[in-house]
């Protein structure tokens, strides 16, 4: 399973957070942080991005528990299924703050087309050298995993967070993160 390295990852967080940073209107400014939050989501709850885009910041953001409600994307409208994902409170905070300065946003802080968060994705990936074979959001899906179980995160709760319906599904990553769990039981005083 691909995903990125640490060092990665960071470049891709600053190239995001430059590129909202360098906003130099009001408008640009607003549509900029749409774009950031999602990103941010991504990167902290590892959903898909179309769960993400389908986040209704009124309902689905808990704002106390700095929680966020994420609803099944491959499952019928019959059988919606539901997790609620931590995230941490900067990323809660910067969702509340987005409202305050934009309050007719509200409701609609994350409903993006998704053709066009794509694309955008790929500019800062590509200006975070990242190789094109891991520049698309679900590759943040693949890295959370593998951040997660790396942790010591149990691989029944990494299952619930990503919404896999079968272990074996979130067993995969465990492939990935076979050096940390030696690392993980050394440390814990397991070898």
């Amino acid at each position: 399973v691909d995903h990125l390295s640490r060092v990665q990852l960071s470049k891709l967080v600053h190239a995001f957070r430059s590129w909202k940073e360098g906003a130099h209107t009001e408008y640009i400014r607003r549509v900029r942080g749409r774009y950031w939050l999602a990103f941010l989501l991504l990167r902290f709850t590892g959903a898909r991005i179309g769960e993400i885009l389908c986040i209704d910041d009124t309902w689905d953001v808990d704002f106390m528990k700095s929680e966020v409600r994420i609803v099944a994307s491959e499952h019928s409208p019959e059988r919606k299924q539901t997790r609620v994902v931590p995230v941490p409170f900067d990323v809660i905070s910067g969702i509340f703050s987005y409202r305050s300065d934009f309050p007719e946003m509200r409701g609609k802080v994350l409903t993006l087309d998704q053709g066009n968060f794509r694309r955008k994705f790929y500019k800062r990936a590509k200006e975070a050298d990242i190789p094109r074979e891991l520049s698309h959001p679900h590759i943040l899906r693949h890295t959370r995993a593998i951040e997660l179980l790396e942790a010591g995160v149990p691989l029944t709760t990494v299952q619930h967070l990503l919404g896999h319906t079968l272990r074996s599904t979130t067993a995969v990553y465990l492939r990935r993160s076979e050096v940390a769990v030696k690392e993980i039981l050394t440390n814990k005083g397991l070898l």
